[in-house]
């Protein structure tokens, strides 16, 4: 009884974690692309976000960008403006809309839709040479990309 109790307990708090998540398909991006409602349904995390940023194994954001701010992690990128003054130049809301899709503000960007699961053209499946499946995940979880938001937020000049 006490495990099928603990058991409904952890399921009940999981979905209410789950129930604050905006998924892929149901973010509400205003025109010129910024997005005013939390992916995730709580706060980012600005050290977490930093870690992702700079990580070349998560957003990998550094490739593209220059951030003074992680100057331990080396070859920052110069194809993307620098991030510097970041969290002066643009609103939360326009940040993450930036992370999740910037082609919504910037037509053209080059930069990854970090949110996005379909409308892609024919990726494919890692190294196998086929398609990949229907339902891409994306490549940041909605805390993530909270946590991004975070971090960008304290890029001030």
């Amino acid at each position: 009884m006490k495990l099928t109790t603990l058991t409904l307990a952890a399921a009940l708090i999981g979905g209410a974690a789950w129930a604050g998540e905006t998924a892929p398909k149901d973010v509400v991006f205003a025109e010129g692309g910024a997005v005013e409602s939390s992916l995730s349904g709580a706060p980012g995390d600005a050290s977490n976000g930093a870690m992702i940023v700079g990580s070349k194994k998560h957003g990998n954001c550094v490739a593209c960008h220059q951030v003074s701010a992680l100057a331990d992690v080396p070859f920052h990128g110069e194809i993307g403006p620098s991030l510097d003054g970041a969290g002066d130049r643009w609103t939360e809301a326009e940040l993450r809309g930036l992370v999740a899709n910037a082609k919504l503000t910037f037509e053209g960007s080059m930069m990854p839709s970090f949110y996005k699961v379909d409308g892609y053209v024919r990726p494919g499946d890692a190294y196998t040479g086929d398609a990949a499946p229907e339902n891409l995940p994306p490549l940041l979880s909605a805390q993530e990309i909270e946590d991004v938001v975070a971090f960008l937020a304290t890029l001030k000049e």
